[in-house]
């Protein structure tokens, strides 16, 4: 097949033409098609909705030198057929201008092929709100009925995902990804509360049950009481839970670990494994904290997909295979995410990042119920999410951030009113050593990374002593 007598613009066809038109030793090119859907709404009334198309596509240039291999990256977006010869040529000579790559490994070899590479990409459209849209507008009723005025938005997507190698690997991956965001506000606007769901094909939400929760949060609401900054017992539901956790695993990569730069370094001589706290004890509670790509609900690529080279990714892994893997098991720290460089390095197991994330090993107790057992031996305090979250110290992973949406306080397990919002100080590291008690786990969508990282299930986590160091006015 020449590379000239191709025009087709079917994404297969685009990585293979690219393949032919590398000169460069080794290539790897990324196709990824984009359509997405959403509905939009405010004031109980939908506002917009509309569906996009796109595509974008990376081609990883590899040149052999006396050096080294040295690797150049580009990639365009709306690129066609006739686009494809001067891609290609920018990422050679890319990778002709850069010096060795750090990273350089073999591409991975294999004539691996998706049984479904040749096929069109998975495509989303309004339709996957067939069942959701009119129940949305029940809820619109049910709110304006009873108070309350709900904004929000629903977003669906799929990415198909085509991957090819000059070594030989022809793989795909089809991943959807729903987003719901759900406030619902008093109409004097001085009560807000909210909720978010993570889910594949909206199927599975129902956001009458979600307006239903909602209104009985502005109902907490009615009643304010000020308290002051403090440690205080605190219920952490999973979104929260997720919100810290997961900037913990973007925190969490072998090499600076290795290095003494983060909270998973050891003090002391040594170097490579040695130098960090995998086999150490993490939480006194029985939790692992997992990623798998085939984990139900939450299924992600199986095989990795690096469209630029980092600290905790490498394009020259583009493909190696993702297996289900502990991060912390049992509350023991048992891995750390690595490339293949960076295993090398550190003397780790390779363990590429996967793109979801489960706490699991915590009780059967719901949130609800754990809500009954709090606030006996004083106050206690209910947080619905977190945000603005950044780092503070990366030697142990102290973040600073706000609470939002709704902090309400436990009086003897029952929820008696909402309290004024706080800066919090916290280390997720420090916290999973003095959880006290961990709820059931279920799937959920951080508030602040659902942008990033929107393939979560968590417990809701209780802490005797939550850091809230300051009050947060206006929030």
């Amino acid at each position: 097949m020449s590379p000239r007598s191709i025009r087709s613009n079917r994404p297969h066809e685009i990585v293979e033409r690219a393949l032919e038109l590398s000169r460069a030793d080794g290539c790897v090119v990324i196709a990824d098609e984009h359509s997405s859907a959403n509905l939009r709404w405010a004031g109980n009334a939908l506002t917009t909705n509309g569906v996009t198309r796109g595509r974008t596509l990376t081609v990883v240039a590899t040149v052999d030198g006396a050096q080294g291999t040295a690797a150049g990256v580009v990639s365009r977006s709306a690129v066609t057929a006739d686009d494809l010869e001067p891609l290609v040529r920018a990422a050679e000579a890319a990778a002709r201008d850069a010096g060795p790559a750090e990273d350089a490994q073999p591409l991975v070899a294999g004539d691996k092929v998706s049984d479904d590479f040749a096929d069109a990409p998975a495509e989303t459209s309004s339709d996957v709100f067939a069942a959701f849209a009119p129940a949305l507008g029940e809820s619109f009723r049910q709110a304006g009925a009873g108070g309350r005025e709900l904004y929000g938005f629903a977003q669906h997507g799929v990415v198909s995902s085509y991957l090819g190698t000059s070594a030989g690997l022809r793989l795909r991956h089809d991943q959807p990804t729903g987003v719901l965001e759900l406030n619902a506000k008093s109409p004097d606007r001085s009560r807000s509360a909210w909720t978010g769901r993570a889910t594949r094909d909206f199927t599975d939400v129902d956001p009458r049950e979600l307006d239903a929760e909602l209104a009985r949060r502005l109902g907490w609401a009615e009643r304010r009481i000020e308290l002051p900054a403090g440690r205080y017992e605190t219920l952490l539901p999973p979104t929260a839970v997720a919100d810290l956790l997961i900037y913990q695993l973007w925190s969490s990569g072998a090499r600076d670990a290795a290095e003494g730069r983060t909270v998973f370094s050891k003090a002391g001589e040594g170097e490579g494994a040695s130098r960090t706290r995998v086999g150490e004890r993490l939480s006194p509670l029985p939790l692992t904290l997992r990623s798998d790509p085939r984990a139900a609900g939450l299924e992600c690529a199986p095989f990795v997909l690096a469209h630029a080279s980092g600290d905790d990714a490498s394009v020259f892994d583009n493909g190696l295979p993702l297996a289900a893997t502990d991060w912390m098991r049992d509350g023991v720290l048992d891995r750390l995410p690595t490339t293949r460089h960076s295993a090398a390095l550190t003397g780790l197991p390779v363990a590429p990042a996967i793109d979801n994330l489960l706490l699991e090993g915590g009780g059967s107790r719901s949130l609800d119920e754990m809500v009954a057992a709090a606030g006996h031996e004083g106050p206690a305090l209910l947080l619905t999410c977190l945000w603005y979250i950044r780092e503070v110290d990366p030697a142990t992973l102290l973040l600073t951030g706000l609470t939002r949406d709704g902090v309400y306080l436990v009086e003897n397990g029952e929820v008696v009113g909402e309290v004024n919002n706080f800066r919090f100080n916290e280390s997720p590291v420090d916290l999973l050593s003095r959880a006290v008690e961990a709820g059931r786990t279920e799937r959920t969508l951080s508030r602040e990374w659902s942008d990033y990282f929107p393939r979560a299930a968590m417990p809701a986590l209780r802490v005797p002593d939550f850091n809230m160091s300051s009050v947060s006015r206006g929030v």
